[in-house]
């Protein structure tokens, strides 16, 4: 089985929308003066490449840590809309309908993950449209990933994707990368979070499995 590596990696240079949000990463011990190594990490839910549990942005929700692991895993294929501009539109995904309906996680590559660690990445990036958000509750999907720093417009007040998704149960996994590397085959994705309690979202170490 080969496994991709689709997180960035987690340091201090890492997209943030606001620098009250940057990671804190402090050595706290090392083995050559203590006898063991130690690092202090502090790190916002939301940050780097990461999961959104239903919590985020809906009252009374499920949390990450309320979610069977199974929730987690699952058969998803990558859907290439590096054409679209602004908006994803369901036309933009009918081609992938057929697959959809066998698949638990769409993986939207837009191409946007290239642009990582630059101001350009929180800027102008492709998002579901609300009618192709809506066409995509139909499947029986666990979750959406994609390769951007949210699945609404940076500036977006309302957040309405995001409510469409996750009110639906649907989790949200942005910021992947390394998206080109999985091909046009359905993989077996794993997005698996921190377990902590009353998580409104967290880091994760995904990757997709693909059969040799």
């Amino acid at each position: 089985m080969k496994v991709i590596d689709l997180a960035h990696t987690i340091n201090e240079e890492i997209t943030v929308f606001n620098e009250a949000e940057r990671p804190q990463i402090k050595q706290v011990a090392a083995v050559e003066e203590d006898g063991y190594s130690q690092i202090h990490f502090s790190m916002y839910t939301h940050n780097s490449t990461h999961i959104d549990a239903p919590y985020h942005m809906v009252e009374g929700a499920k949390t990450l840590d309320q979610l069977d692991p199974s929730r987690f895993v699952g058969k998803a294929f990558v859907a290439d809309v590096r054409s679209s501009e602004s908006l994803i539109h369901t036309e933009d995904l009918k081609p992938c309908e057929s697959k959809l309906e066998e698949c638990d996680f769409i993986i939207l590559n837009t191409g946007w993950a290239n642009k990582w660690k630059t101001e350009a990445y929180k800027k102008d990036f492709p998002v579901l449209s609300q009618e192709a958000a809506q066409w995509l509750m139909k499947f029986n999907l666990k979750g959406i990933g994609l390769d951007t720093i949210s699945i609404d417009p940076v500036d977006s007040v309302d957040v309405p994707i995001h409510k469409i998704v996750l009110g639906n149960e649907v989790l949200i996994v942005e910021n992947l990368t390394n998206l080109e590397a999985l091909g046009d085959e359905m993989f077996t994705f794993s997005c698996l979070p921190l377990k902590f309690e009353n998580a409104d979202g967290s880091p994760v170490r995904a990757v997709g499995m693909i059969n040799d």
